[in-house]
């Protein structure tokens, strides 16, 4: 073979080897990529927009969550202190028909003393949120609307409609961290009641934009 053959040949072998690189690297990306879009969900979206877009910071601090509280250890609530958080939250929501604002404050505070009992982190709100991102990311987010809300009344800032609203996005999260263990999480819990040891049922009511009903 000719030196100007062996050339060509080792080009072409060059080549290829970069390509199919390129190729590999691209399928690792795209595997992360689904991988953590199938974990966090709709939190992979808004941590993205967080990000102005930028994919790759987003994903960065997903993993970053992921290798610091993927196994973290949380425990159940007891049946006394599930039932005390449940009656609690009906009275916030009753509360919310005389001092919306207080009732969200309320709400909020209730939130972090829930995710703390279950063993999340409780010194800093962006780390207990971080925490829960990891454990809760479907819902989660209804979480950061009632802070943001709460905030937003303490300033002023903040009409009744925005915190009706703040409240009811929140209700999943409280149930999601506030259901017995191995409960099916098939959202129908907070509709249907929730039976206490006496079998007596604490219901966890919606807020209508009259108030709570």
């Amino acid at each position: 073979m000719s030196t100007g053959a062996i050339i060509i040949v080792i080009a072409a072998a060059v080549v290829l080897v970069t390509v199919l690189a390129a190729g590999i690297v691209r399928a690792r990306g795209s595997g992360r990529k689904n991988a953590l879009r199938r974990h966090f969900g709709p939190e992979y979206d808004l941590n993205v927009a967080e990000h102005a877009g930028d994919t790759k910071a987003a994903e960065r601090e997903l993993e970053m969550r992921l290798r610091r509280y993927r196994d973290l250890k949380t425990e159940p609530l007891s049946g006394e202190l599930r039932e005390r958080y449940l009656a609690e939250w009906v009275g916030t929501q009753e509360q919310f028909i005389e001092s919306p604002e207080y009732a969200v404050a309320g709400a909020d505070q209730l939130l972090a003393r829930l995710a703390r009992d279950r063993g999340y982190p409780s010194d800093r709100y962006e780390e207990q949120v971080a925490a829960l991102s990891v454990h809760h990311a479907d819902c989660v987010q209804g979480y950061r609307q009632l802070h943001v809300a709460a905030a937003r009344a303490r300033e002023g800032r903040a009409d009744t409609e925005e915190l009706r609203e703040a409240v009811v996005h929140a209700r999943p999260f409280f149930e999601e961290l506030v259901k017995p263990p191995h409960h099916a999480s098939d959202g129908h819990q907070g509709h249907q009641g929730h039976a206490g040891r006496t079998g007596r049922k604490t219901h966890v009511w919606h807020i209508g934009k009259a108030g709570a009903r």
